[in-house]
């Protein structure tokens, strides 16, 4: 496995003090913030230093009931090999919800949303991470993610859930430490038992951040010091295996590259200390030994399961970072042995009674990918839109939930909507003011988040000039015409986006 050392996540706001850290081993970049043919220069020049970079993907909503979508996939595959990544990775969370699948709204959260740990949302995971796995060209690590809130019944912990999706598919993890303390103070669940119930020979690497105490509940906002508890978690885990990696996550009120500096030599200090109490375990297996024993003991008999792409993460080492001079394009589905060693072959499960499969066959060419039959999908799809609508579009909250916690989620996900859009529309505050932040969440409440960030400030500012008593409605008019490539709504667009939003149209982009 790569051995990664400490890094932090590279942010724009934070380049240049990234690139003058002491200690810095290797960073992360937010996959979506990057574009494959177009590196920033902050990047470029770290790659050039031989700084590892890692894309973390945060959209690809493996946990939500659609398969994954080939573009997201695409993109995100260009970037891996743009920046040379031994791995990317992404989270075990749902983004969006709805559509035909279920017959309902498509809907955006904007944010990460826990998956329910039931039998039925694991076998739709899976599914999902064999097919990102089979269109990335380097392996794949998933995030355990920080919740509000429970799903109500769940059939497993934390720690059986991430070890069943490694027996099942090889995928590596990434354990962010701040999530298990988040987890810990909001769902009463135990960081200790959640790391003794993981493989820690399938650990990529690690996540540190810090949060805040807001609503009664903890908030992983990577916007604060990271707190002594989610450094006696880190210090729990390095006790037990050496992690190939550590990183600090800060997303916003960035502090002085100093106290950036001291975070990261705190971290570093604590993986050093705890290592000196690490038991030694001669016996113990790694990489593809023990991946190959788990599953072996999961699967039995029927066709050799070929993982693919999931076995360069499960199978030996991950290959080393790619130098910064462009490699040779590679197929997006890899077909050949990894540079980590051949992939690994385990049994396919016997067919269940009545699939249509017959033992010692190959399946047929998509036959995979309809393994999890669209009835399991339906059901994870319904119950992941009614709760994504309680949060964004103000319907009642399904049976089972926590009603208050749900709300603040529902809260923390418009301001989050209200940040994002001041970050890449940094004139709407200027021109409004202390009025941008509640016009905002007004807005919000009614008006559940179309596809994209940029979209979402396009509808804001549009629903501000449906009022023509807005003082600012000229700088508005202006900042909304340079760019729609159109014209503002007039009185017969008011007119007509008003009956829409009655007559129950208020879900349209």
């Amino acid at each position: 496995m790569t051995e990664l050392g400490i890094g932090i996540g590279w942010r724009p706001e934070i380049a240049d003090a990234v690139e003058e850290l002491p200690g810095v081993d290797w960073v992360e970049v937010v996959a979506e913030n990057v574009c494959a043919g177009h590196l920033p220069e902050s990047l470029a020049r770290l790659r050039a230093r031989g700084v590892t970079v890692v894309p973390h993907g945060v959209s690809l909503g493996l946990g939500g009931a659609d398969r994954p979508d080939p573009e997201r996939l695409a993109a995100l595959a260009a970037k891996a090999e743009a920046l040379g990544a031994p791995l990317v990775t992404e989270h075990i969370a749902f983004v969006r919800a709805g559509g035909p699948l279920t017959a309902t709204p498509r809907l955006e959260a904007g944010h990460l949303l826990p998956v329910p740990r039931t039998r039925d949302a694991l076998d739709v995971l899976c599914e999902n991470v064999r097919i990102a796995q089979e269109s990335l060209p380097v392996p794949l690590a998933l995030e355990n993610i920080a919740a509000l809130f429970s799903w109500p019944g769940e059939e497993m912990t934390e720690g059986r859930f991430l070890a069943e999706l490694v027996e099942r598919t090889g995928v590596r993890l990434l354990v962010d430490v701040a999530n298990l303390h988040t987890n810990h103070r909001n769902r009463g669940e135990d960081p200790a038992r959640a790391l003794a119930e993981l493989p820690v020979e399938a650990i990529a690497y690690v996540h540190v951040a810090g949060g805040v105490e807001r609503d009664g509940v903890w908030h992983d906002t990577h916007a604060h010091p990271v707190p002594e508890p989610v450094l006696d978690i880190l210090a729990d885990l390095a006790g037990r295996v050496a992690p190939p990696g550590v990183l600090l996550e800060r997303d916003d009120r960035f502090p002085a590259a100093t106290e950036l500096a001291s975070e990261l030599a705190a971290i570093r200090t604590t993986v050093t200390t705890a290592a000196r109490r690490r038991p030694a375990a001669p016996g113990a297996r790694h990489g593809v030994a023990a991946a190959a024993l788990r599953a072996g003991r999961a699967l039995t008999g029927g066709n050799p399961l070929h993982i693919g792409a999931g076995a360069r993460v499960s199978g030996g080492l991950m290959p080393p970072a790619r130098p910064a001079a462009a490699p040779e394009p590679r197929p997006l589905r890899a077909a050949a042995v990894p540079p980590g060693g051949p992939v690994a072959v385990l049994p396919r499960p016997a067919p269940e009674a009545g699939s249509g499969a017959v033992a010692g066959t190959a399946p047929e060419p998509g036959a995979e990918a309809a393994a999890v039959g669209d009835a399991v999908r339906q059901r994870v799809g319904v119950g992941q839109a009614a709760l994504l609508s309680a949060l964004v579009a103000g319907t009642p909250v399904p049976e089972g939930f926590d009603v208050r916690r749900i709300r603040v989620q529902g809260r923390a996900l418009a301001a989050k909507r209200a940040s994002v859009v001041a970050r890449i529309a940094p004139e709407l505050p200027e021109i409004l003011g202390e009025e941008f932040r509640p016009a905002f969440l007004a807005y919000a409440r009614s008006r559940p988040m179309p596809g994209s960030y940029r979209r979402d400030a396009l509808d804001f500012v549009e629903g501000l000039l449906l009022d023509g008593r807005r003082p600012e409605r000229r700088e508005l008019t202006r900042w909304w015409q340079e760019r729609s490539d159109s014209r503002p709504p007039g009185l017969a667009g008011r007119v007509a986006r008003a009956a829409r939003h009655v007559l129950g149209g208020r879900w349209t982009a």
